[in-house]
């Protein structure tokens, strides 16, 4: 049916007519994008305009479409922006009787409408108090009745746009920043807004009235066909769920991928993304020019004042002079801005791009949209391997702190970095669906340089540590383990950067083994050996382990607020201190020729005479600043006589009182008979625990739950199980199964079973019933927790304290992950 036919079959049969042809319109696979939504415009504008016309209007009034309607942008779910204009000649009845005839056949077909009744001085003085209504109107456009009427009022807002600029758009760049907030940057969320958050089509309605200001103009290359790829998402969007949201929900995304003809939902964020940040670098871009613009013009008077005449101290061109300030070679400082110097040649100097943005970074200045261009329009590829220049410039570039990121984020729009370094084009706007994850991977890439640049006061090296941070998760845009990926990735990157041999391989292994100290402290066992001599191995030297242990830092700040904490920094540094320790040739000790400490042995005589659990409670404080000490945990000590379900009960009456585990080391303690506490072993656990909010519980009380655990009273199961059935669940969203397999760990201490999981209340509590009826023995628990999801490492022996063989240790993880499902 063609556009012609579906107007003609709405004139004629009503509003019925008009449901049926944009049901059949917006389900034509051959149209969509721009031709549908134009299509279903014209659609619903030849629908108003016969309402309009059936309802006998009297004159001088006149159906105005304005907002997104205005622009003919209407997808499946939009609301109908709508005024109806009057020249406040006709009786006021009629008026109201005319919008009732319109209004409601929109409301009968369940329609969403947003609607006033106004003439044009109200609609005028409408706008001059609310800028929203202001920034509608300006893409008015005539549906039906007196089109004078409504091309006076558009040239009269628009007049109005003009004259109000300075006022204006500070307060349009205001809302913008507040909605920014409010919504986040549409480029780095899972779940986007594509109309509210940053980068959306909001901020591109703005740049449209800015431009409508002859005050500036937004950069418009790509900028036409970003708006588009977020108005066909938004067009999908609404037509999988039925809804007018803009909000691109995750268990949404797989359908409006396929909508779209997209490969799938990485695809889809991608675009979106890509699509996103082309209108944030233009809304950046833009909002300076604009306040350069408003503040150049409110100092022209009193620099008239201040020189004494119109003429005196300007120029032959009649303009005030402007200052040029020296930043580097080819580098000036203009307006505020970094700019190429008159004499720059970016055909002749190579190094030139990132001369001038780490001029603009160290200098904390943007560097300006028309050096840029310039830039990657006639600079000069650089040789390969880079000139030393051009890698120190780079150095001082990721140096930088703050300031780097919109340097870079200039670079990159128009290209510069991908041309830098090729490999840079596979992590480019690619998402990252682990919660945990602020950034996609490349922001996150210059976040990790953004944060190293803070600790490069900690490496004999700090070039290598910014190359690293920057290059550190360049795998993730290659299948497979990208840490893996990553150091061939970041081998070829740094011979093209012209590193030494020496740095190459220090470079390479820092990428390789960027997660290795703080996966190994958080789930491994650092009182063995093994653990220790196994890290020492990877990392070689000592000047390695440093440059990894700030790398680990930066990365977890980079990642997200969930990532790093003291507690974690705490595990950290102790496991580096005992690498460095291996490194400089000492012996680790034997955690089992350990004697238990006087606490421990003095709570487990008093277990062993009472016969009943003995807690003791001690806040671990870890100073990360001299003047800031900062609890990151509890040491909760349990003694109590050797008994089956030890290990469930603790970790269930822990979950019970919202304690958070950490790590958890078992041992049992022979007491000597001398001692006269009487006889048999007596277990000891200590327990690191974190409260999940509020004050940590007394100890009386835990006990009191603990006894009531191990003699059955308290069921722990169903209690727990009350909890989980409170968790909020989002709806459409399965957490994959657990995962349990046998650790490679080269242990001579036990055998070690790692279990990942969907974090829950009570995870550990399950663990250790799935583990009682297995025979086996837990040394020690370390528990670490990234988002939602869990990874537990269980060190595990015979009862009579050997190591599990091969196919044991396997049945086992077979056995845990079934009881576990």
């Amino acid at each position: 049916m063609t556009s012609l036919e579906v107007s003609e079959e709405t004139e004629d049969s009503g509003p019925g007519g008009y449901a049926a042809a944009r049901l059949l319109l917006l389900h034509e696979k051959e149209r969509s994008g721009p031709p549908r939504r134009a299509a279903l415009a014209r659609l619903t504008d030849d629908w108003l305009a016969a309402l309009f016309a059936a309802a006998a209007p009297p004159r001088g009034v006149a159906l105005v479409a304005v907002g997104g309607y205005g622009r003919a942008e209407l997808s499946p779910r939009s609301d109908l922006d709508l005024l109806l204009l009057h020249d406040g000649t006709a009786d006021k009845a009629a008026i109201a009787a005319l919008a009732d005839r319109i209004w409601y056949p929109v409301w009968d077909l369940g329609l969403a409408l947003d609607h006033s009744v106004r003439t044009a001085a109200e609609a005028r003085a409408t706008a001059a108090d609310d800028l929203k209504v202001h920034l509608g109107l300006l893409d008015a456009r005539p549906l039906a009745g007196d089109h004078g009427l409504v091309a006076a009022l558009r040239t009269t807002v628009l007049a109005d746009w003009r004259n109000q600029a300075p006022r204006r758009l500070p307060e349009l760049d205001a809302l913008c920043r507040e909605r920014a907030e409010r919504m986040g940057e549409l480029q780095f969320l899972l779940e986007p807004d594509l109309k509210e958050a940053r980068g959306g089509l909001r901020d591109a309605q703005a740049l449209r009235a800015v431009a409508a200001s002859w005050l500036a103009d937004a950069p418009r290359e790509g900028l036409d066909g970003a708006r588009r790829r977020l108005l066909d998402a938004r067009d999908a969007l609404h037509l999988t769920t039925g809804r007018a949201t803009d909000r691109l929900a995750l268990q949404e995304q797989d359908a409006v991928a396929a909508e779209l003809g997209l490969l799938d939902a990485d695809t889809l964020l991608r675009e979106v993304y890509e699509a996103a940040r082309t209108i944030s670098y233009a809304t950046d871009v833009t909002w300076r020019e604009v306040k350069r613009v408003l503040k150049a013009r409110s100092a022209r008077p009193r620099l008239r004042a201040l020189l004494g005449g119109r003429g005196a101290g300007r120029g032959a061109t009649g303009k005030p002079p402007v200052e040029r300030t020296p930043l580097a070679e080819g580098v000036v400082e203009m307006d505020g801005e970094v700019v190429l110097a008159r004499t720059a040649r970016p055909e002749r100097d190579p190094v030139l791009p990132l001369r001038a943005a780490a001029a603009a970074a160290q200098s904390a200045l943007p560097i300006s949209l028309h050096a840029v261009r310039r830039l990657a329009a006639t600079a000069t590829p650089l040789p390969v391997p880079w000139p030393a220049e051009a890698r120190e410039e780079l150095v001082t570039l990721l140096g930088a702190g703050e300031a780097t990121v919109p340097v870079w984020e200039a670079l990159e729009a128009e290209g510069i970095i991908t041309r830098l370094l090729p490999d840079w084009e596979r992590v480019r706007c690619r998402p990252q669906r682990n919660p945990v994850h602020t950034w996609t991977v490349d922001r996150h890439l210059v976040e990790t340089a953004v944060r190293a640049s803070s600790l490069t006061r900690r490496v004999g090296r700090p070039d290598l540590l910014l190359v690293a941070a920057l290059l550190h998760d360049i795998g993730k845009g290659w299948p497979g383990d990208h840490s893996v990926a990553g150091e061939t990735i970041a081998r070829d990157l740094a011979t093209r950067i012209g590193f030494d041999r020496t740095d190459v391989v220090t470079l390479a292994t820092a990428v390789r083994h960027h997660l290795l100290l703080v996966e190994t402290a958080t789930r491994r066992d650092l009182d063995d050996p093994a653990t220790v001599r196994a890290v020492a191995t990877a990392v070689g030297t000592v000047g390695t382990l440093e440059l990894l242990h700030a790398l680990t830092e930066a990365d977890a700040l980079a990642t997200g607020p969930a990532a790093w904490s003291a507690w974690r920094a705490s595990l950290v540094a102790d496991l580096v201190k005992r690498v460095a320790g291996v490194l400089a040739g000492e012996t680790p000790p034997d955690p089992e020729a350990a004697a238990p400490s006087a606490e421990q042995e003095r709570l487990a005589i008093e277990a062993l005479r009472t016969g009943e659990p003995v807690l003791a409670l001690h806040t671990e404080p870890v100073v990360a600043e001299p003047e800031e000490p900062e609890p990151v945990g509890v040491e909760l000590v349990i003694a109590l006589p050797d008994q089956p379900g030890v290990l469930p009960a603790v970790a269930g009456v822990l979950a019970l009182h919202r304690l958070t585990v950490r790590a958890a080391d078992l041992r049992a303690v022979e007491l000597p008979l001398d001692l006269g506490a009487g006889s048999g072993p007596v277990l000891v656990l200590d327990w690191r625990v974190a409260a999940e909010y509020g004050s940590l519980p007394e100890a009386a009380r835990l006990r009191a739950d603990l006894v009531r655990a191990l003699d059955g009273s308290l069921d722990i199961p169903a209690r727990l199980a009350e909890r989980e059935a409170a968790y909020p669940r989002r709806r459409g969203l399965t957490a994959p199964p657990p995962r349990v397999t046998v650790a490679a760990a080269d242990s001579r201490l036990a055998t070690v079973i790692e279990v990942r999981a969907q974090d829950a209340p009570g995870l550990l509590h399950r663990i250790g019933r799935a583990l009682e009826g297995a025979a086996v023995r837990v040394r020690s628990a370390h528990v670490s927790t990234l988002g939602a999801n869990a990874v537990d490492t269980l060190y595990v022996t015979r009862p009579d304290g050997s190591l599990l063989p091969d196919e044991e240790a396997i049945d086992l993880a077979r056995a845990l992950e079934s009881a576990l499902r």
